[in-house]
């Protein structure tokens, strides 16, 4: 074993900890230099074989285009198999309504009919929920001079909504077809029997008031009823839908909760219209 001086061994003492620090850095650099020449490495190597996978992936692209066309056209196929016997079938329906509407003509020639006139109507922007006396009602934007009375018949692009209740200068309030106040005498088309659509504040109205014997079937189509003068007969309503409750009630046609644009039609009928009173503009939030 080798034996120091004391004198050594301070000045060596005295040297570790910059020898140290200095071998760190240096470490550290040895480091960054290796991963530079690494990242230098690895693009070079990817320049080098950059076209030989270009070159690659060219005869991979055109099979996959290839495999994809080859499904486009078996789909297509099909779809066209699936078109032609759709249009098998509305060549059926048209031939059949084509024979309908010849008799239709025939028949009302024969009894002299007259056709009823076509209503006028104008179309008023939904501005708010009106709030007011009803729960579910809404506020149009008539603007003067706009002819709309008391009585007018609203509907959507889709089918019956409400009913003008108030009138005023520059606004009408509509009550909708699920207000709690709400009675629509309606039709039931497959059994043509008569009921009475009520409204619950809810999404459906209910029905009530139909012939003993003549229950509601579901998926029935339901058209507004000219009893009571009040609504012109066959406008569409909505469609019968049975409850688990064992309720019968009908999911309307008009989209009730984002009306945008109202069509306010003037059929002339004034039965069961309510108290005269005037439309105050009262928004609870914008619609």
């Amino acid at each position: 074993m080798i034996r120091l001086s004391i004198p050594l061994r301070q000045a060596l003492a005295r040297l570790s900890l910059p020898v140290l620090i200095a071998a760190a850095f240096g470490i550290m650099l040895l480091g960054k230099a290796d991963a530079v020449l690494i990242e230098r490495a690895r693009m070079t190597l990817a320049d080098a074989l950059s076209p030989i996978w270009g070159a690659v992936q060219q005869p991979v692209a055109a099979l996959r285009g290839a495999v994809q066309e080859t499904e486009a056209l078996w789909n297509m196929r099909a779809e066209n198999v699936r078109l032609t016997e759709e249009n098998e079938r509305l060549r059926r329906w048209q031939a059949t309504a084509l024979a309908l509407e010849a008799e239709n003509a025939l028949l009302r020639r024969q009894l002299a009919w007259v056709p009823d006139p076509a209503p006028q109507f104008r179309t008023a922007r939904v501005v708010a929920d009106a709030g007011g006396t009803y729960a579910r009602a809404v506020l149009l934007a008539t603007g003067p001079q706009h002819n709309v009375r008391k009585g007018q018949i609203a509907l959507d692009e889709r089918g019956f909504a409400g009913r003008v209740t108030e009138v005023g200068s520059r606004s009408a309030r509509v009550l909708l077809a699920t207000d709690i106040n709400s009675r629509v005498p309606v039709t039931l088309e497959g059994s043509r029997a008569r009921a009475i659509m009520v409204g619950n504040n809810a999404a459906r109205p209910r029905l009530q008031h139909w012939p003993e014997g003549m229950l509601p079937r579901e998926g029935d189509r339901v058209v507004t009823s000219a009893q009571a003068g009040a609504f012109p007969a066959g406008l569409p309503v909505g469609i019968v839908r049975w409850t688990e409750s064992g309720a019968a009630e009908v999911e309307l046609f008009a989209h009730l909760e984002r009306l945008d644009v109202l069509r306010l039609f003037d059929f002339g009928l004034s039965g069961i219209l309510p108290p005269e009173s005037v439309a105050r503009p009262e928004p609870r939030g914008r619609r």
